[in-house]
C-alpha cells in the first residue's frame, strides 16, 4: 500500500494489524482521487472511519491543508499516526481515538471533504449521512461527501440538506457522492 501522488508519493503505508479494516485497493483509490482532486487544494478533510488513514493521507499529500482522522480501534489510531510520520504529514493532521457519531454530533467545524468508509454491512454509512444531514454546517457550501461501501449496502437516502450526485463502482467498491442540495433545504426536524 503506497501513496499514489503528491508530496508523499511512493511512501509505503502500514496496514492495521488484524482484519478489522479493509484498505481501499489502488484500482478504486486512483479514480476516486482523480474525481476529488479539484477539491483538495487547501481543503479541510474529515476521514470518519480512518482505518489506515490512506485516503486522508492521499488528500494531504495532494494539497489538502488539514485532515481529522477518527477511529474507535486503538490499533487503527496507532497505524494512522505511524503512517502520518512516514509521510511527514503529521503537522497537518489531527488523529482522534473516538466514535465518529459522537464527533459528528458535537463538531462545530466545516469540512470541504468528508470521507465515510465504515465497517461493512452495519448500516453505519446511513447513520453518518443522517447525522450530517441534520447538521449541514459540517460541510462547506461547495464541499462533498464521499461514501465508500459494498454495492450490496447501497440504498437511496432522502436527505433534506443533501443530494446524491453520482456513483462510481470499481469491483466490489461503490463510491457515492453527495453535496448540498441546490436550494439548501431546511435542516431535517426528525432523526
Amino acid at each position: 500500500m503506497r501513496v499514489i501522488s503528491g508530496s508523499a508519493k511512493g511512501r509505503v503505508l502500514k496496514a492495521v494489524p488484524g482484519d478489522s479494516t479493509r484498505p481501499i485497493l489502488d484500482r478504486a483509490k486512483v479514480p476516486l482521487l482523480d474525481i476529488v482532486r479539484p477539491q483538495l487544494s487547501g481543503a479541510s478533510v474529515l476521514d470518519l472511519f480512518g482505518g489506515t488513514g490512506q485516503i486522508g493521507i492521499e488528500a494531504l499529500s495532494q494539497g489538502a491543508s488539514h485532515c481529522v482522522f477518527l477511529d474507535t480501534n486503538a490499533r487503527a489510531v496507532a497505524t494512522i499516526k505511524e503512517n502520518l510520520e512516514t509521510t511527514q504529514l503529521s503537522d497537518k493532521a489531527e488523529v482522534r481515538h473516538t466514535d465518529a457519531f459522537i464527533y459528528l454530533k458535537n463538531c462545530a467545524k466545516a469540512f470541504d471533504l468528508i470521507f465515510i468508509a465504515p465497517p461493512q454491512y452495519k448500516g453505519l454509512w446511513i447513520e453518518a449521512m443522517r447525522i450530517i444531514a441534520e447538521r449541514p454546517h459540517l460541510i462547506t457550501e461547495r464541499g462533498i461527501i464521499v461514501v465508500q461501501i459494498d454495492p450490496k449496502e447501497y440504498e437511496p437516502l432522502e436527505l433534506v440538506s443533501f443530494q446524491e450526485n453520482s456513483q462510481r463502482k470499481y469491483g466490489n467498491t461503490l463510491f457515492v457522492f453527495y453535496s448540498h442540495s441546490p436550494a439548501g433545504g431546511a435542516p431535517s426536524s426528525h432523526s
